[in-house]
């Protein structure tokens, strides 16, 4: 007689496990509570077959998670397997095989495990950074996909939902990591091509905030002509302590000889001088690399006896802002290239530099030396020195760099 779902919730377990039984191989096994869950009996459907010449047994849930109804459908479902030749209990475990192997290539494996290779290359800070930005913009829909069977248009229609709340600096961000992810993918065997690459163009442009910067692959020609410039020598010198010391352009040029610590290889540039966030500005150490040393003790040929490294027209004044910009001007960067320009450069290639894996100096560490103030005032206010034995190591790295740069 087939079972009633009254009959199944009337039931009670005995002192052994006891079975009712609804047809067709279906029946209900109840354990006893010493056998069962720990506050209560089990009440678990179980389908028996003929398979091959031998009777074999398949679990289909429990009762009340799986009803009265459900576990008739995954019983015909099973009889069906049966008759075609199949057997369910081996089709169940090809399928936990089957599914084992998709999370295995699936994005968010793939994008977890370089996120993981390259973790001690990155600081811990960034780290976590990469990871959140996945799991708030991409992982909630391309998570469970296998990584070789994302195509363009798939992971357009996910950066366009970025796009779709205005963060279309972020979408490109995300365009980004998202072909680091592939390329990761391809390197390990999970993929062979980079979709992100074909979005080359599809996404809205961000508008760009900054002052106009030369892109990385410029910097040698700038650096070629400041090299080659006739002006002034201090002007020439100027934009190459700019370039090695990536400080504001108003730093520069108010710097005065009493700020150095040569002994130290140390510029501490006064809290006065340096910008102020929410009212406030704090000292700013810049580790000087031993080419910073040598325009230094050019430009202490030039101006020793007075007050400031960089002389304006007389001695009680410094260099005007204007004589850097229109010394661009006549290099040909008009609109291209500013003194601020030289922070911009310097933080894209120092970041993108660490993603390739030639330094291991963190976004933090480079943070720090670009003199981004903290969110946390009082925090800011006792860590001047921050990782200092890191920016020092970066700070000789970026100076070697632009030699490199310059042969």
């Amino acid at each position: 007689m087939p079972l009633t779902d009254k009959a199944i919730s009337c039931a009670k377990p005995r002192e052994k496990p006891s079975k009712l039984s609804d047809g067709k191989g279906l029946y209900l096994l109840i354990t006893p509570s010493r056998q069962g869950r720990a506050n209560g009996a089990s009440k678990l459907w179980r389908f028996k077959y003929r398979f091959g010449g031998k009777e074999k047994l398949l679990a289909l849930g429990s009762y009340p998670e799986i009803s009265l109804a459900g576990a008739r459908k995954r019983r015909d479902s099973a009889r069906e397997m049966v008759a075609a030749g199949l057997d369910p209990s081996e089709e169940r475990k090809r399928e936990k095989r089957e599914t084992s192997r998709r999370s295995a290539n699936s994005f968010e494996t793939i994008a977890r495990d370089y996120a993981a290779a390259y973790a001690n290359r990155w600081s811990a800070p960034y780290t976590r950074d990469v990871l959140h930005r996945l799991e708030a913009n991409i992982f909630p829909y391309l998570s469970q996909r296998p990584i070789a069977g994302i195509e363009a248009p798939e992971l357009l229609e996910v950066l366009r939902k970025m796009e779709a709340r205005g963060a279309h600096d972020l979408a490109h961000r995300m365009q980004q990591l998202c072909g680091q992810v592939f390329r990761y993918g391809i390197a390990t065997g999970h993929c062979s091509r980079v979709p992100a690459a074909d979005l080359r163009g599809a996404l809205t442009p961000a508008k760009k905030k900054h002052m106009a910067a030369v892109r990385p692959e410029e910097l040698p020609g700038l650096l070629a002509k400041i090299a080659a410039y006739d002006g002034e020598p201090q002007t020439r010198l100027g934009f190459e302590l700019l370039a090695l010391t990536f400080v504001r352009t108003k730093e520069l040029i108010g710097a005065e000889w009493t700020e150095f610590d040569f002994e130290r290889r140390l510029w501490i540039v006064p809290a006065a001088r340096m910008k102020r966030v929410r009212g406030v500005s704090y000292e700013h150490l810049v580790p000087l690399a031993s080419q910073a040393i040598a325009v230094l003790g050019e430009l202490k040929a030039l101006n020793e006896d007075g007050r400031f490294v960089f002389r304006g027209k007389n001695s009680r004044s410094h260099m005007s802002n204007n004589t850097l910009l229109y010394a661009l001007y006549r290099l040909g960067y008009h609109s291209r290239m500013t003194g601020h320009g030289f922070r911009t450069v310097a933080s894209t290639i120092l970041n993108e530099t660490r993603e390739r894996g030639e330094h291991s100096f963190g976004s933090d560490v480079i943070e720090k030396q670009l003199a981004h103030q903290e969110r946390d005032d009082v925090r800011a206010a006792y860590n001047r020195a921050e990782y200092l034995p890191q920016r020092i190591q970066m700070m000789q790295w970026w100076g070697d760099h632009l030699s490199s740069l310059r042969t």
